[in-house]
């Protein structure tokens, strides 16, 4: 079963953050034993297994012309790390420069596969699409791939561009790290990816010299240059071997100039006389000449390459007009794309074909160059090709063929993401009626969520870029459908700023078409977005917006679904009594629908919202009648939280052998359906229960486990509470010193949150950690800013805490 963070009931998990067992499958021995913590603490995903190594490099090409003298300038970054080129305390910087088409990706490349057994603990690469037609990758975007390329759990990504850059550079340090960053348009999309660390080794290709990497970072630039006469004929007999072998040189030379030297045409050129063996080459030459009076250059370049932009076009145009007619429409319609890479399902959409014929297009347009495999049965283009491609597609294809193109593919998005959606974590996706695709568009089916969750993980780029498409090409239904259909596979799998670009384009699009229906369910999602990043003041209003014109349509499951998760949104601002309110009224919505998951899901959290009110008996009532509704329901992980509830009511009253019985029970089901983060809160509740009856030796193991699974599965906060409730253990077993280290560490989490109760919590455990170690004036300063903290809260469980609070402060050091 797919992993998942929440279900219907979205996030009820906050219920445990302070205060409240679960599964790690494997031996205790992986786990970082009590007495190894000292000062902060770092529960690390590699004490469960060695950090991954990651290996992102493209593969090398066929035909490679030595580029000696580059090689060797490129080779100096390592054999002199002391010599003139750089200091040896500073990042190596490469930058590897030259006009369009001249090779600056392949050298990069074949150099970084050369060099790479010097970083043994991996390679990143990424293509920033500086100069693609469509947008640059964003660097927030990319900062978020490198940290999942190094093992960050997603929970663990921060919000934002230069947070993530802090958490990259910190997690590159000690590391040996070769980094390639292909395409890059400008200086300001390099800085934030640079690491920190001298050990590792940063090349970037870009068509600017970089003069202010140069300058100000010390970087060495490497000018790539257009390829000698004799490095162009060795290139061109390189690739037609086998095919010609009685060429002239002279007539090689003269092929090359027309191609002005520059790999990525001579390559095209290569192909194209090596499907002709039997064609002599001065007719080639002469077509080529021909060509080169019917095309104007290519802009782009300026004045500068203008030669070279001439070529290139020129050979574009001499490629592309040997094509069969079909395969032609499909290259121009691939411009069209959402993005630069694709599978042949999307090409078939695009072009109104079948996989299969498409795929034989897309093989015969990479045999000649004017695309490139980059993966099983995915293709891509280079830039100067996409553009012209694109170019091709507005000169010769009709305006309302090009948008009966664009919505072909855009809806093969759509109903493709529905299904993936549907296989791999629908419990919360909302039934939608989806723009209708065209008959012959046939979206991607899986069969299992597996399958469906790799489809996503390859396509999201591309996904987001649909969304952005349709809504600049006024298709509002697809735009905002696209994130909604998605709306689990994002929350459990994404960090959670990732999509709020398009999720705010998507709520643009609604609006825009009128459509309140769409409006609202992009709210809705937007809020989840918002309460994951815990900016519950945002995400109360989106909630509340949604609420409203749910309440307008008469729709009742968007009104329960928005009451609930307003109702989540007041729990972790501790508004309990508000929170209960909403919980209630989602299921009053559920009981119409007279929809089972969604009655058990909405009775948990209500019984939830009594349980942090203190009424045991109430929540007790209302969890029970949630665990046998979600058990009927065939429920299995919704039911595990239900049960890991109720044993936190059993400790809190003091029945200790029912509380570990409901535990048990929760692990035990948690674990046959595979949800690591239910055996996690499981685990986190039997070492509450333990602690309650001062075992803390046992506790200590349960804690460790949870941690370890609340790291792997990306909720820090949860992991926050067990680090805060591991330091409750060591205070019991007399280590204070171990108690403040997790009990800093755990406060130190809620804070970066902005979670004002936890943090409370918290700082009142710190204060009586240290307390115990003597430390009774720093005890009093953290009760002091508890105690400030509290003004905020006016409910009767913050009341008792206060009391609590000032109580210990007006006690005398012992």
């Amino acid at each position: 079963m797919a992993e998942r963070q929440s279900g219907p009931g979205q996030e009820p998990t906050a219920g445990f953050r302070v205060g409240a067992h679960n599964d790690l499958s494997g031996s205790a021995s992986n786990v970082v034993q009590a007495g190894q913590v000292s000062g902060d603490v770092h529960v690390h995903a590699a004490a469960l297994a060695p950090a991954p190594r990651p290996a992102q490099l493209p593969g090398d090409v066929r035909g490679f012309v030595n580029r000696t003298d580059e090689m060797s300038a490129l080779d100096s970054l390592l054999d002199d790390p002391q010599g003139p080129l750089q200091d040896a305390e500073a990042l190596r910087i490469a930058v590897v420069v030259g006009t369009a088409g001249v090779g600056k990706t392949t050298l990069a490349v074949r150099w970084a596969h050369r060099v790479k057994s010097h970083f043994p603990d991996g390679q990143l690469y990424v293509n920033l699409h500086g100069y693609d037609p469509g947008p640059p990758i964003s660097v927030t975007d990319v900062l978020g791939r490198f940290l999942r390329a190094l093992d960050v759990p997603v929970g663990r990504i921060p919000a934002g561009e230069e947070p993530r850059a802090e958490l990259f550079r910190s997690v590159m340090a000690g590391r040996r790290v070769l980094v390639v960053l292909d395409n890059a348009a400008a200086a300001g999309a390099i800085r934030p990816l640079l690491p920190g660390s001298a050990d590792c080794l940063v090349a970037i290709t870009s068509r600017t010299r970089m003069s202010g990497l140069v300058v100000r970072e010390g970087a060495y630039r490497v000018s790539v240059e257009t390829l000698s006469e004799a490095e162009s004929i060795r290139l061109l007999r390189s690739i037609i071997a086998g095919y010609r072998t009685e060429d002239d040189d002279a007539e090689l030379a003269e092929l090359a100039r027309l191609c002005a030297r520059l790999p990525l045409a001579l390559r095209i050129v290569a192909e194209r006389a090596a499907a002709r063996p039997r064609m002599p080459l001065r007719d080639l030459i002469t077509d080529l000449r021909d060509e080169s009076g019917l095309w104007d250059a290519l802009s782009a370049t300026g004045e500068e390459g203008a030669d070279e932009a001439d070529a290139v076009r020129t050979v574009f145009a001499w490629s592309y007009r040997a094509l069969p007619p079909q395969t032609a429409r499909v290259f121009r319609l691939l411009g069209l794309h959402p993005g630069p890479d694709f599978r042949a399902e999307a090409a078939a959409a695009l072009s109104g074909s079948t996989p299969a014929h498409a795929r034989r297009h897309l093989d015969s347009l990479a045999a000649v160059h004017l695309l490139e495999e980059c993966g099983h049965d995915r293709y891509q283009f280079h830039d100067l090709l996409r553009a012209y491609a694109i170019d091709q597609a507005q000169r010769e294809e009709s305006a309302e063929d090009r948008r009966s193109a664009l919505e072909r593919v855009l809806g093969w998005y759509l109903h493709s993401a529905a299904a993936a959606a549907r296989a791999g974590s629908c419990a919360y996706t909302m039934p939608l009626a989806l723009e209708p695709v065209d008959d012959g568009v046939g979206p991607t089916a899986f069969d299992d969520g597996k399958a469906a969750i790799a489809w996503y993980e390859t396509e999201r780029d591309n996904l987001a870029t649909a969304v952005r498409i349709a809504s600049s090409a006024g298709m509002d239904r697809i735009a905002w459908q696209i994130p909604a259909v998605l709306t689990t596979v994002i929350a459990d799998r994404e960090p959670a700023d990732a999509w709020l670009p398009a999720q705010r384009v998507a709520l643009e699009s609604a609006r825009r078409a009128g459509d309140r229906h769409g409006e609202a369910i992009t709210l809705d999602n937007l809020g989840i977005a918002y309460r994951h990043l815990f900016r519950l003041s945002e995400a109360e209003e989106c909630f509340d917006a949604a609420l409203r014109i749910f309440r307008e349509l008469g729709s009742t499951l968007g009104h329960a679904r928005a009451a609930n998760g307003m109702g989540v949104v007041y729990m972790l601002a501790h508004r309990v009594d508000d929170a209960a309110t909403c919980f209630k009224r989602a299921l009053e919505q559920a009981h119409e629908l007279d929809d089972p998951v969604y009655i058990g899901a909405f009775t948990r959290n209500l019984g939830w919202a009594f349980l942090e009110q203190g009424d045991l008996d109430q929540a007790r009532g209302w969890l029970s009648r949630a665990a046998t509704l979600l058990a009927d329901a065939d429920e299995p992980l919704e039911r595990a939280e239900a049960l890991t509830l109720l044993s936190a009511v059993d400790r809190r009253a003091g029945r200790f052998f029912e509380a570990n019985e409901m535990a048990e029970q929760a692990l035990a089901i948690a674990g046959e359906a595979g949800g690591n983060l239910f055996e996690a809160l499981a685990l986190l509740e039997l070492g509450r229960a333990c602690l309650a009856q001062e075992n803390s030796a046992e506790a200590l193991g349960h804690l460790q486990h949870a941690s370890v699974l609340f790291q792997r599965v990306g909720r820090p906060d949860l992991q926050a509470a067990a680090w805060d409730t591991t330091g409750e253990a060591h205070l019991l077993l007399g280590r204070a010193e171990d108690a403040v280290a997790f009990h800093r560490q755990a406060s130190s989490t809620f804070r970066s949150r902005g979670d004002n109760w936890s943090l409370v919590l918290s700082l009142a455990r710190l204060a009586e950690a240290l307390t115990s170690q003597g430390a009774s004036q720093e005890a009093q300063q953290q009760r002091t800013e508890a105690l400030r903290l509290l003004t905020a809260f006016p409910d009767r469980v913050a009341a008792a805490k206060r009391a609590e609070l000032q109580a210990a402060q007006a006690t005398p050091p012992v």
